[in-house]
């Protein structure tokens, strides 16, 4: 109960088992029975508080004790989130390229080149695919190596455990953190001199590599590029996974020499509270100066997929029915996230090998598969 002047008790002037709390003077005045005139007077109190010194006080003590934990607590993780940020601001080296969206060559300029230097174009780009799949995800793993991975210049497949059926780098983690990292410091340290373009992506996950390389076509690798889907969460902005992340050589090398900072890109991540390992990633590049970069076409339409064709029709189709297909998805799409196996197989076929007869098609450029793939 709180009071405030002239304390007036319960009862008689004299109650036993009742405290005075005085916030004027941060202490407590007395205990048992109390005259609460003579110490209001003796201690010039303002406001008062009067609490039962039984047990139940104790309790209420304890309880009030608990929740001032609780919030002196939140304080704290508050304040060292505003000093951890405002300490990775300080020390981010300054941004050096600004693209945020990047967008896909233009064709009419490609069409200028000559048949000659198209030709060195395409042959430049070398991409290899990072594939990360789960040990009881063999049904992907099968669809993934008999479709689209064959497109891939090079393709390594990264588990937590070795697989006897299939070739894999074994991580000997689950934590997709950790795995994550792992797979790119092996991909630097065996092939960084092999490719310009590292693509990071999951088992469930469909991807037309040709698409990838004509979007990379304009972007020197020497850069530090990262790109993919970006998401924005409070001030940073981050690739999914689910739909692909694209490194650059240069950017891949930062990554590796921060990733020997515990301070700037730990293994164990935050000790108060954990991120996902696309923002863990999309905070360590930060600290060398790479930032998160979404891939778009010419008409502002993703090219990074969360979800699969099927979903995306079905969103166009509620949303404006009489423009289905130019409300779905754009011409030029990379990856489609949460394709089953089967229509893994179903969307090479409508990629790859269903032609009209009699039509042909002028593209700018012509990117062969490498030797081995019998998909076409």
């Amino acid at each position: 109960m709180l009071y405030t002047g002239r304390v007036e008790l319960p009862g008689d002037s004299e109650v036993a088992g009742w405290r005075l709390w005085a916030s004027s003077q941060r202490e407590w005045c007395g205990g048992g029975r109390l005259q609460p005139e003579v110490i209001a007077e003796e201690h010039s109190i303002s406001t008062y508080l009067l609490l039962p010194s039984s047990p139940d006080a104790k309790m209420i003590k304890e309880g009030s004790s608990f929740l001032k934990g609780i919030i002196l607590g939140g304080v704290l993780c508050l304040f060292l989130t505003l000093i951890n940020n405002s300490k990775m601001g300080g020390q981010m080296q300054p941004r050096s390229h600004e693209h945020h969206h990047l967008k896909v060559p233009n064709k009419d300029e490609l069409l200028k080149l000559s048949e000659a230097k198209r030709l060195e174009l395409s042959q430049s780009i070398r991409v290899l695919c990072l594939i990360m799949v789960k040990p009881k995800e063999i049904g992907y793993w099968a669809s993934v190596i008999e479709t689209w991975s064959k497109h891939c210049d090079g393709a390594v497949f990264y588990s937590s455990e070795t697989i006897k059926p299939f070739q894999s780098v074994s991580l000997g983690t689950e934590d997709q953190w950790i795995g994550t990292r792992k797979a790119f410091e092996h991909a630097y340290e065996t092939y960084k001199d092999d490719y310009s373009w590292f693509f990071l992506v999951q088992a469930t996950s469909f991807a037309i590599i040709e698409n990838l390389k004509f979007f990379l076509l304009n972007k020197d690798p020497g850069e530090p590029f990262y790109i993919g889907h970006t998401v924005k969460s409070g001030t940073l902005e981050y690739v999914e996974t689910s739909s692909g992340v694209v490194l650059s050589v240069e950017a891949l090398e930062r990554l590796y020499w921060v990733m020997s900072d515990p301070v700037k890109c730990p293994e164990k991540g935050s000790l108060l509270w954990k991120m996902s390992e696309e923002k863990e990633l999309a905070v360590c590049l930060k600290y060398t100066g790479v930032f998160a970069e979404n891939a778009e076409d010419n008409e502002g339409k993703e090219l990074f997929n969360s979800k699969n064709v099927k979903t995306l029709i079905g969103e166009a189709m509620s949303n404006n029915q009489n423009e289905v297909v130019e409300g779905c998805c754009s011409d030029l799409a990379i990856t489609f996230h949460g394709s089953s196996p089967n229509h893994m197989h179903v969307m090479m076929y409508g990629v790859y090998r269903l032609r009209p007869f009699g039509h042909t098609f002028n593209d700018a450029l012509i990117f062969m598969p490498p030797a081995g793939s019998i998909n076409d």
